[in-house]
């Protein structure tokens, strides 16, 4: 039998897949089709203080080889989650993470520390998301704003803090030891590269918000690149996210450094991707005669 379990930063996963934040929701509308505890985990939408609209439409849009999506992260608040969206999660046998965003300090703190009331398994904190005009990416690009957001969260919470970074930066590492200094226990990445696509018959561009961020196998060799660089940065575990479309897109990450991955837009494509992914990477391993996941993990790092 090959071992698929891991450990990030003491949290048990029977297996390194998880679904990435803001392609699955709460888990509800795709229950109807994938078994949620067969998942490594479900790392929900982003989850602000007060209900949020998100963005005017049109707000998504395909390109050749991804979706450029500009959704604003529209959500119902975090009380509404706790009465509504995680008693259903509680159901099945999966570690819970909630993603975080907020327009500023307080409301990080203020979020993450009423999850952390709650026992979710850990809080995911988005300082990476390129369609909000307050919050967000402010953040994420900035190292000393990083510490400040990743300080604040940490001193207010009793559960691990995950940190999802953007790829939208001159020095992705600087950031990343940053948020390590500050007490991250872990950091996901990448989230979406900011994109435009443009009608050339209305000559006007096809999101209301001109920009968007772009998911799916256009930025897989990007996303490898930079789990990479901050594989070999920090001494904090790296979950890899970014195109990941079949089970060898998601061997690519463990190689180059990553504990676990997330799958976001295959969702949209196949919504059983998750599991298909999940039993192909053990019999992947099992061809080549490894006995864990974790015995692949940074194989190609040159550390």
């Amino acid at each position: 039998m090959v071992d698929l379990s891991v450990n990030l930063a003491g949290i048990s996963f029977k297996n390194p897949v998880m679904v990435a934040s803001g392609t699955f929701g709460s888990g509800r509308e795709y229950s109807e089709f994938v078994d949620l505890g067969k998942l490594g985990a479900i790392v929900t939408k982003t989850i602000t203080l007060k209900e949020k609209q998100g963005n005017p439409p049109p707000r998504i849009c395909e390109t050749v080889s991804g979706i450029l999506n500009a959704i604003g992260l529209q959500n119902k608040g975090v009380d509404y989650f706790l009465e509504n969206d995680l008693p259903f999660l509680r159901k099945f046998d999966v570690p819970i993470i909630v993603s975080v965003g907020g327009e500023n300090l307080e409301e990080y703190r203020t979020v993450s520390e009423k999850l952390s009331k709650a026992k979710i398994e850990a809080i995911e904190l988005n300082i990476s998301c390129p369609n909000v005009k307050k919050g967000g990416m402010v953040f994420g690009t900035d190292a000393r704003l990083a510490q400040e957001v990743v300080k604040a969260v940490k001193s207010a919470i009793s559960v691990p803090l995950i940190v999802k970074l953007t790829p939208n930066v001159t020095d992705i590492t600087e950031i990343a030891c940053s948020v390590e200094e500050a007490g991250a226990d872990a950091i996901s990445l990448i989230n979406t590269l900011s994109g435009m696509a443009i009608d050339i018959n209305t000559l006007k561009p096809k999101l209301a918000s001109v920009t968007g961020g772009l998911s799916g196998p256009a930025i897989k060799p990007v996303a490898v690149r930079v789990v990479w660089q901050v594989f070999k940065a920090v001494k904090i575990p790296v979950i890899g996210m970014g195109g990941i479309m079949n089970y060898s897109d998601a061997i690519e990450f463990f190689l180059a450094g990553a504990s676990a991955i997330a799958v976001g837009t295959a969702n949209f494509v196949y919504p059983t991707a998750t599991l298909d992914i999940i039993s192909r990477i053990e019999a992947y391993l099992k061809e080549k005669g490894f006995k864990s996941v974790k015995d692949i993990i940074g194989l190609a790092s040159g550390n």
